[in-house]
């Protein structure tokens, strides 16, 4: 039976998604707040986010202030219960905190008070992190430290990457929130305070963060790789143009001591090997520059195989 909480949801990207549509299943949600819509793609099209999307499909009201310390009064005339934000991108101010009577609530994608901040996944991955999880907490000014109410965690195999793990997360955290928000309502839910000792930061991935540095172990690398596929994608430079890599395999070659870094040294039926700090990295999936990403068994049958051998990606 729908719970009559009037319930406000901040989110933006796609893990947002679902966990909005955990609580129209649910609960009434009487407004949705989200990132202004951004011109995407070469013909710079207006865009709605991805959560503005489902609420437009729900006729739900949507609010998309550009900068929220400022424009929050809207918000707080649609009277919520509570506010339940995911991924939404901007910093909550204490009007908007300090309002609600259950309180401002948050679905974090890690095991806080590990990964604090907007990229945890990727940085799970990158970090060659056995395990990470959801996080749901009560919000307050600084980010990402409030109370924790719950937790689920799941492993991350080798065969993870960004985007397994991302979709993974985003349903653990709708069926985490359903599962908690009737002990919130009724106001039985644990409330366990961080310890601020074991607190990392996963921010926002740079330019530089993207730049595969072939002098890292091959491990390093293929987490690197696969943390960042499909999106921003990890990339090196060849014959001075940006190659994309996507997908990588760790090679048994262990000794190339008269190879340099970067080097291509071996060509394979799925891809070619690359000398890196300890041994041979195998590059199975590109994008070369100005075209479509590709499998990198195609990409050879349309080049010289032999003139490869000996060329450095940097």
């Amino acid at each position: 039976m729908m719970s009559m909480k009037r319930i406000v949801f901040m989110g933006t990207p796609d893990f947002a998604v679902n966990i909005l549509q955990g609580l129209l299943e649910k609960y009434q949600v009487v407004g949705v707040v989200s990132q202004p819509d951004k011109k995407i793609g070469r013909k710079q099209i207006l865009t709605p986010t991805p959560v503005k999307r489902v609420a437009m499909d729900h006729n739900i009201k949507v609010l998309q202030p550009s900068n929220i310390r400022k424009e929050y009064q809207e918000i707080l005339d649609l009277n919520p219960d509570i506010i339940i934000t995911c991924a939404y991108g901007q910093i909550i101010p204490k009007e908007i905190l300090e309002n609600p009577p259950f309180g401002c609530i948050n679905v974090h994608a890690s095991l806080l008070p590990k990964l604090r901040g907007g990229a945890p996944i990727h940085k799970a991955i990158i970090n060659g992190d056995s395990k990470t999880g959801v996080t749901i907490m009560y919000m307050e000014e600084k980010l990402d430290s409030g109370d924790m109410i719950a937790s689920k965690e799941t492993p991350i195999t080798m065969d993870d990457n960004l985007e397994s793990l991302h979709d993974r997360l985003s349903m653990m955290g709708k069926e985490l929130l359903l599962d908690i928000l009737p002990s919130i309502f009724n106001q039985t839910n644990q409330r366990i305070r961080q310890n601020e000792e074991d607190a990392t930061y996963a921010f926002n991935i740079t330019r530089e963060e993207e730049h595969i540095c072939f002098s890292k172990t091959k491990l390093e690398i293929f987490n690197q790789v696969r943390g960042l596929n499909p999106v921003p994608g990890a990339y090196c430079l060849f014959n001075q143009e940006v190659l994309k890599i996507y997908n990588t395999d760790l090679s048994s070659k262990k000794s190339l001591t008269e190879k340099s870094i970067g080097e291509i040294t071996s060509i394979y039926k799925n891809g070619i090997g690359v000398k890196v700090k300890d041994g041979e990295l195998i590059i199975t999936e590109i994008k070369p520059f100005g075209k479509k990403r590709m499998l990198m068994k195609d990409y050879l049958n349309g080049v010289n195989k032999e003139e490869l051998l000996g060329k450095i990606l940097i």
